[in-house]
Order: C-alpha cells, then sequence, then structure tokens
C-alpha cells in the first residue's frame, strides 16, 4: 500500500508540474518571421561583433541582465536582483534558481541541464581567454579588460582565475577597478551571455544552446536561407497572469541582402516586419498604401525614428598614406553627403554624416554637446579637399596610387561605393577600386587590414557614446600586426583621444563622463580615422496584428511577449481611447 500511495502522490505532483507548464495565454502560438540582411557571422556569443548574430542569439543566449524593450532600462535575467557598494566598483548579483539550459545531447539528465553559478564563472573565463588561434574574444574588450580585477592577468596567462569574478552559494560578485556608469549595460551585451560549462567543454556552442526564451532549431539552405527558432517549453519567465512565455511557437529569421526581395517577402505576408524600404519603392509603398496605414484599426504600423546606428568609411591607418590626417581630412572634405542622401539613399535616413561618430539622436543621448561635435564635422568642400592633399604631397593626386575599398554587396552599399569612388576621382583624382563581398568576408577583412578603406555600420548596444568610441580606443589595438583586431578594426591610435575616453569610462559622475567623452570626439574628428557618410533613420513597418512589438533606438528585438491576434473595431477604439487617457 505504501507503494502505492507513494506512486499516485508522484503521478499527481507530475499532473500538477505538467498542468503549470502547460497553461497558456489565449492568444499563444504562431510564427513571427522578419528578414536580416545578412547571416550571423558566428553562434558563439563571446565572438559577436555584428548586430545580425546578436540579434538572432539574444533569442537564444541570456545575461544577467538585459534590457527592457520599450524604455531600454535594466531589467532582471539570469539574475533576479543585485546589488552596488556605494563606491560603485563591487556589484553582487543574485542567480535565479530552477533555469534551465536548452535541451541537447551533452545533458543526461535535467539536473545537468539547471544554470549553476559555475557556468556563469566559466562563461566569462571563455570570454576573456585567447583561443587555439591566438585570437582574444569581444567579452574581453567590450567589459573585462582594464576594468575587472584579475581579467588581464587571467588574459595574459598569468593567473588561473579571474580574482574580481568569484562565487558563494548563489550570488556572483564583480570587483572593479574604477566605477563604471555602463556596467550594467555590458552586462547585458549579448557577449555576456552564460553558457553551460559542459556544452563548452563539449565543444559544442556552435550548436547555440542558451537559456533564452528560443532555442535553436534548424538553418534550413536552398534559394531562400533561413534559421529557425522555436518556443523554449521549459522558459523561466511567465507573464503577470501566470501565462508560460514566450507566447509564440517560433521564429524564423530569411537570409535576404536585396531590399526589393524583402519588401516582396512583406507585402505577401511572408514575414511581419519590415527593417528599411528599398530606395526605389518608398514613395509607392507609404503613398500608395495610406489607408492601410490610417484605418481604424489599421493594418500596418510606420515607424520612422531615428536609430543609434552609424554609417561611414574607415581608413586603414597601417597603410602609409593615412597616417597623415591631412589627407584623411580630404577625403572627408572630397565627398558631397547631400548626393548621397538624396540620390541614393533617397531622403531614407536621420541625419547627414556632418557629425563624428555618434550619432546626433539627442532625446536619447541626453546631455551630449552634439554642436560642438558638428563645428568639428566635414561638409563637401573641394578647394579645401585638393589643398589638403596637395600639403600632404599629393598636387592632384599624383603619386598616391589606387586606393582598394572593400564594402559589402547589397543595393544601397554597392550604389554609395559607386558614387563614392566617383566623387574621390573628381575631386582628387584619387582612383578607388571597389571590392564587393559577403558580409563576413568584409568583416574578416576589416579586422586583418585586407584593404585600404572599409565600409561599416555600427549600432549602438547602449544609450551612451561610449558604445561607438570604443572602436577607436587604441588599448583596443592588437599589439601583433598580424592579428585580428575585432574593436579597433582601423588600428587607430590618438594619446589625446585615448586620454579623454579614458576619463570618461573611469568618472563617477554621468555629466562628468559626457563631457570626457564630448572632448575625446572632438579629438576623433579633428584626426579623423573614418568618414561618416549617415545615420540611419529607417523606415519600419510591422502589420498590426504583431502585438506587443516595441521599436527603439537601439534596434533591439525582444519576442519573449509578442503574440499575434487581429485587432476588432471596438478593440481599437477601447485602446486608442486607453492611449489618449
Amino acid at each position: 500500500m505504501r507503494s502505492i500511495y507513494l506512486v499516485l502522490i508522484l503521478l499527481l505532483f507530475a499532473s500538477s508540474c505538467a498542468s503549470e507548464k502547460a497553461k497558456q495565454f489565449e492568444f499563444s502560438g504562431g510564427t513571427f518571421s522578419l528578414a536580416l540582411d545578412n547571416e550571423p557571422a558566428t553562434h558563439i556569443p563571446r565572438n559577436v561583433t555584428d548586430y545580425y548574430s546578436a540579434t538572432v542569439l539574444m533569442q537564444i543566449n541570456e545575461c544577467l541582465v538585459g534590457m527592457d524593450p520599450k524604455t531600454t532600462k535594466i531589467i532582471p535575467k539570469l539574475a533576479e536582483e543585485w546589488t552596488v557598494s556605494d563606491n560603485g566598483k563591487t556589484y553582487e548579483f543574485t542567480l535565479r534558481e530552477n533555469v534551465y539550459f536548452h535541451p541537447h545531447d551533452v545533458f543526461g539528465s535535467m539536473k545537468d541541464r539547471l544554470l549553476t553559478p559555475e557556468d556563469v564563472i566559466t562563461s566569462f573565463e571563455m570570454g576573456c581567454k585567447k583561443n587555439e588561434k591566438g585570437e582574444t574574444p569581444a567579452t574581453y574588450g567590450y567589459m573585462l579588460k582594464s576594468l575587472v580585477k584579475g581579467a588581464d592577468e587571467y588574459h595574459d596567462g598569468e593567473a588561473k582565475s579571474i580574482k574580481g569574478i568569484t562565487a558563494n552559494g548563489n550570488k556572483i560578485k564583480f570587483e572593479l577597478f574604477h566605477e563604471d556608469q555602463n556596467f550594467l549595460f555590458k552586462l547585458a551585451h549579448i557577449t555576456a551571455s552564460i553558457v553551460s560549462r559542459k556544452i563548452i567543454a563539449a565543444n559544442a556552442e556552435g550548436d547555440a544552446i542558451g537559456t533564452g526564451p528560443f532555442k535553436y532549431e534548424e538553418y534550413k539552405k536552398g534559394d531562400q536561407p533561413a534559421i529557425v527558432l522555436t518556443k523554449n517549453e521549459d522558459y523561466y519567465l511567465k507573464d503577470k497572469k501566470g501565462n508560460a512565455l514566450p507566447y509564440l511557437d517560433s521564429l524564423v529569421f530569411f537570409i535576404q541582402s536585396r531590399k526589393l526581395e524583402q519588401l516582396d517577402m512583406f507585402e505577401s505576408g511572408r514575414t511581419q516586419l519590415i527593417v528599411g524600404l528599398p530606395t526605389s519603392r518608398i514613395t509607392r509603398m507609404l503613398e500608395g498604401r495610406i489607408q492601410d496605414f490610417n484605418s481604424k484599426p489599421p493594418k500596418l504600423i510606420l515607424a520612422n525614428n531615428p536609430l543609434l546606428e552609424s554609417n561611414y568609411y574607415f581608413f586603414d591607418m597601417n597603410d602609409p598614406r593615412f597616417k597623415d590626417p591631412r589627407v584623411r581630412r580630404a577625403f572627408n572634405y572630397a565627398i558631397d553627403k547631400k548626393v548621397l542622401g538624396r540620390e541614393i539613399l533617397r531622403n531614407q535616413y536621420a541625419e547627414l554624416g556632418y557629425f563624428g561618430i555618434t550619432p546626433p539622436v539627442s532625446k536619447v543621448m541626453k546631455g551630449y554637446d552634439f554642436d560642438k561635435i558638428e563645428e568639428k564635422g566635414y561638409s563637401f568642400d573641394p578647394v579645401k579637399a585638393r589643398k589638403l592633399l596637395a600639403e600632404a604631397g599629393y598636387p592632384n593626386g599624383e603619386g598616391f596610387g589606387s586606393v582598394e575599398l572593400r564594402y559589402n554587396i547589397n543595393d544601397t552599399h554597392s550604389a554609395v561605393a559607386d558614387e563614392f569612388s566617383k566623387q574621390i576621382f573628381q575631386v582628387l583624382g584619387i582612383n578607388v577600386n571597389i571590392d564587393g563581398s559577403s558580409f563576413e568576408q568584409l568583416i574578416l577583412d576589416g579586422e586583418l587590414g585586407n584593404g585600404d578603406i572599409f565600409r561599416m555600420g555600427w549600432s549602438a548596444d547602449y544609450p551612451n557614446p561610449e558604445t561607438f568610441l570604443m572602436n577607436f580606443y587604441g588599448m583596443f589595438v592588437p599589439t601583433d600586426s598580424n592579428e585580428r583586431s575585432s574593436i579597433n578594426r582601423a588600428r587607430y591610435k590618438n594619446p589625446i583621444f585615448d586620454e579623454f575616453y579614458k576619463k570618461a569610462t573611469e568618472a563617477s559622475k554621468k555629466t562628468d563622463q559626457l563631457k570626457f567623452f564630448n572632448q575625446a570626439e572632438i579629438a576623433l574628428m579633428d584626426d579623423p580615422p573614418i568618414i561618416p557618410l549617415w545615420y540611419t533613420g529607417d523606415i519600419e513597418i510591422t502589420y498590426s496584428r504583431v502585438r506587443n512589438f516595441h521599436f527603439n533606438a537601439i534596434n533591439i528585438f525582444d519576442f519573449t511577449r509578442v503574440y499575434l491576434k487581429d485587432w476588432t473595431e471596438e478593440e481599437y477604439k477601447d485602446y486608442m481611447t486607453q492611449k489618449k487617457g
């Protein structure tokens, strides 16, 4: 009888757990699809330096903290709470209980999948350690180097652990050399994701196993490649009513570089979101479907807000010709950005590149002095461009030789590269050979310096100038010129910039931090390693039936609470009344 009673208890317990696990929101289910311009470059979080990898992996992997997609404020993720010392140098996080990694053959049981403090420690150690090729992960440069105690020694092989990252029970402590206003934002970055130490030990990180709301299902090959993610049935978060998250059954990321194809996919209903319209179809889409935007309820939702994203070219600073700042200034003055904006972008941008590397979005970058940056910016001045080039010893481009411009092929970037080549020749008499490739090849060429000038687009990881300026900090240039430079791809070194940048990162007050970053950016544009072209202001459109999807200036996508439901007229009327109230 006792054994029968025990079996009944276990069955009731299992039934109770299954019932709780199965509790679903009434509008759960369905698939959300969108197109990415390029393939993700990696499935390993600590190696992420591109937007496409981050966008996909942020649905699969999680960090101790995250960012709210609506407000971009820091929210709990794998850590349920944390404390910060009075001096801002010590952070202690309390890990959630009962968080499980996605299923994988490496795990022999459910217990093996349980998140542990050891997984956190191992993840940061791997993010600090060079791989077998001698390459340093992005995690080290983004958030550990010269900031977390013991990280440099561990990176250099002088210590067996990172002294400033320790575990005590379910608590993780970080000890910093100095206060960092952006440390929580850095911990929310995809490179700070936590990966199972068992997955790492099995060399299975490429299988994309995380704790996030969606799990990697498959990569579909063929004429239209796609990455398919499916719902994580064991996800730990619930909504306010106790319903399981995420709501969606699956996510599909189509890989499609052509904007015309992306628009066709959107209009046919294959995708529910489009980011950026093909320039040839902007008027037709916006004016031709005006009723779909203005009806009540609307069929389509439009967002056209400035994004924290810069599009620019950077110079290979190892090229002797570009060591002279007069040459780089000449190239900047030689570009008529109004032509780019009018003829190629068709006014689909937030601002033209008359500022620096940081997008001039004042409502997000509050307190940052963009007026001073603009004073150091470059507008079209062919006379000054020729004069500077002549002063550098290359009158009318004589003796300069040709320049190799590397870019990734798509409609816009190809057209911009072609126009850039024409303008440089017309103004400076220098031949620019344009060499298009895949996005992955461009990244590799840029990090190794295989070329002279490179196209780059940089999206903010968090709402602060540091996320842009860090790309030019001299400390991020490898000592070995043959090593890939994954952060400071231009291999730019400017002691004035570095001094202000360092002061900013160590500032204890936000106002001081912004002031020093401002001075650093002024120094950067006085000695420019870049040619700012434009700041993104893409038109983004979704179908109105996509609920709880939030556009934001950082373009971070979080599909955890997204669901699909058509509006009724009555429901929409009530929604608008509440919104106005």
